[in-house]
């Protein structure tokens, strides 16, 4: 499975942006997660749809993102609305099945400033 994510952009604060990332293959199998990387700082995990169904946000995106999967059309999304300047980071799709078996996407760039 390979992914590719879209939709980065640069947005004045309290906009909003929609990511994509669209899969090669079957995702069904796999958790899949939303994470960030800003300047200077750790890779963070941002949202994850587990296979079940389950959701999880970390607390300073919580209310404002929202993460959705399609299985059948192969998709992850990330709506994120009342954008922040701390949003600005490039942003991963991950597919998780095991701790030694995980699918990172290429990253796509969200800046957040007037």
């Amino acid at each position: 499975v390979q992914l590719v994510e879209s939709g980065g952009g640069l947005v004045q604060p309290g906009g909003s942006l929609r990511l994509s990332c669209a899969a090669s293959g079957n995702i069904s199998n796999y958790d899949m997660r939303w994470y960030r990387e800003a300047p200077g700082k750790q890779r963070e995990l941002v949202a994850v749809v587990f296979r079940g169904g389950r959701i999880i946000y970390v607390d300073s995106v919580e209310g404002r993102f929202t993460i959705s999967r399609d299985n059948a059309a192969k998709t992850l999304d990330l709506q994120m609305n009342s954008l922040k300047p701390e949003d600005t980071a490039v942003y991963y799709c991950n597919a998780y099945f095991t701790s030694l078996y995980q699918i990172w996407g290429q990253g796509t760039q969200v800046t957040v400033s007037s």
